[in-house]
């Protein structure tokens, strides 16, 4: 072979094996990322010309793939179509676009809608062997119809969020987000559409009330899932915790006297803007000094910013710890961390001022509804807290059982008795005189709950409620969020707007 053909044939060969291994790394190293890719626009022809499984609530679908006359082959169609009806599940089932972008239930629980997941693999080979479509899998929710339709209906025309979980289990019975979308309107086959349509939700948020009059808008539109992913000041729902914290740190009992002075100085400061007022600028005791159930029971703001002084930063840093709320959780969606002075970015300052502050659920202090909810939950299940969950379980396309959510424990951060304590604490809340929750009162039911109204200068008070029923055999646990709803007066308080919705949820949830 003369030098010429030589030449030739090593280029050829170089050619052959650079196609091989170009081959070889598109099909198998970077296969992952480009199906992923917002661009590859097979992948998306691929997920909606197939059978797509649906999502399933008290054994009826809320989400199925409708057949069409057009390249994809299915729509994908959310509670048949019915936007008022498809509004109320939009936060749990998200949607899936054309555009690529998928939410919710639909991108979190995709490998079973699509029939990918590992555990599927031999309904995979029976297709491949048959030649038959491939058809995705059904998954069950945990959410149950009624409570989310009380949910629904008791928020009305409020912005906010409900959430309400089984606390011996975790799983969740009700996730409503308000404003909410139809998700009909972005599984159009339009992709211009799509992209308007999307465009207009993420700038449409809501205006909130003020206390200055200035215009302001919500920071958080339709397409946010409130219950999991919009953090706010807790207000007087935190004491719960911070109670918590000194029975469980500090030996304190429901009847322990502590200090409820008229004005509290915040450790390290000397001015005005140190002073921290009872709400309404009222007197928690003549003699400045009351026990932790009656503090609780009338939510004196005094009371529980010296509370968390005495605790002290490591204290109240390790009860937040200890309920997971720096960690997010996969529900299956992934939901938000909160925020906690010296434990978050967005609240670096621990200083001995903003930990007192912390006391009383205002600050820098950030949470989510669905963490306010855990916190009714761990004293509703003595002092165990269950890892939430949305899905039930997983059927293949012949109905048979691929999976099934088994409970499991997340965290304990305080002890039976704690939580019996902190009951006996949530119960004088309720239905003691005074108590700041009595419009949580269901008849013939022991409720035990907390309310909370948080400022926000310069907007109006965010109002929250959580509680859990029944107090002796709890079956459910709830939190309720209004933003920015309050007024500053006992006429728009948690206690007064907030409470009644979630006695409306829970008597749902105690009816079945």
């Amino acid at each position: 072979m003369n030098a010429t053909l030589r030449r030739l044939s090593t280029i050829v060969m170089v050619m052959f094996l650079a196609l091989m291994v170009s081959t070889t790394w598109i099909q198998f190293v970077s296969a992952e990322s480009l199906n992923s890719d917002g661009r590859n626009v097979r992948t998306i022809y691929s997920s909606l010309a197939r059978d797509r499984g649906p999502i399933v609530v008290g054994g009826d679908p809320i989400v199925t793939s409708v057949p069409v006359d057009d390249n994809y082959k299915y729509l994908r169609t959310y509670s048949e179509g019915d936007a008022g009806a498809a509004s109320v599940y939009a936060p749990v089932t998200g949607y899936f676009a054309i555009n690529g972008t998928v939410t919710g239930m639909e991108r979190y629980a995709n490998s079973y809608l699509a029939g990918e997941d590992d555990s599927l693999w031999l309904d995979r080979l029976q297709n491949l062997i048959t030649g038959e479509e491939a058809q995705g899998s059904s998954v069950e929710l945990t959410i149950d119809p009624e409570v989310q339709k009380a949910a629904w209906d008791a928020l009305g025309d409020y912005t906010g969020a409900a959430v309400a979980l089984d606390p011996k289990t975790g799983a969740i019975l009700a996730m409503v987000s308000k404003p909410s979308y139809d998700p009909n309107t972005l599984a159009v086959h339009d992709s211009k559409k799509v992209t308007a349509t999307s465009e207009a939700l993420i700038n449409d948020k809501p205006q909130v009330n003020t206390t200055d009059g200035s215009e302001r808008y919500s920071v958080y539109g339709p397409t946010i899932n409130r219950t999991i992913n919009a953090i706010y000041p807790p207000g007087s729902t935190f004491k719960l915790l911070t109670s918590a914290a000194a029975i469980e740190y500090d030996g304190k009992t429901p009847d322990t006297q502590i200090p409820a002075p008229d004005v509290y100085q915040l450790p390290g400061t000397s001015d005005d803007n140190g002073k921290v007022h009872n709400f309404g600028g009222e007197t928690c005791s003549g003699t400045q000094q009351m026990t932790l159930k009656d503090a609780l029971k009338i939510s004196c703001n005094t009371a529980f910013t010296g509370l968390a002084a005495e605790v002290g930063k490591d204290g109240m840093q390790k009860m937040f710890e200890d309920f997971g709320f720096t960690e997010s959780l996969d529900i299956p969606m992934s939901t938000s961390v909160g925020a906690y002075p010296g434990l978050s970015d967005i609240a670096k300052d621990d200083s001995d001022a903003r930990i007192a502050l912390s006391g009383m659920g205002q600050g820098d202090l950030r949470v989510t509804p669905l963490q306010i909810a855990m916190i009714s939950a761990a004293i509703a299940n003595d002092g165990e807290l269950m890892e939430p969950y949305l899905i039930d379980n997983v059927r293949d396309s012949d109905l048979e059982l691929v999976s099934q959510t088994k409970p499991n424990r997340y965290k304990s951060p305080f002890s039976s008795s704690t939580a019996d304590a902190l009951t006996e604490m949530m119960l004088s809340v309720v239905n003691d005189d005074g108590g700041t929750g009595s419009g949580a009162q269901i008849p013939g039911v022991q409720v035990a709950g907390k309310t909370g109204t948080a400022e926000d200068d310069p907007r109006s008070p965010t109002l929250w409620f959580t509680s859990f029923a029944p107090a002796d055999d709890p079956q459910v646990a709830v939190a309720v969020v209004l933003e920015n709803e309050g007024q500053s007066t006992n006429e728009s308080t948690g206690g007064a707007l907030a409470a009644p919705i979630a006695a409306q949820i829970m008597q749902a949830a105690i009816a079945k």
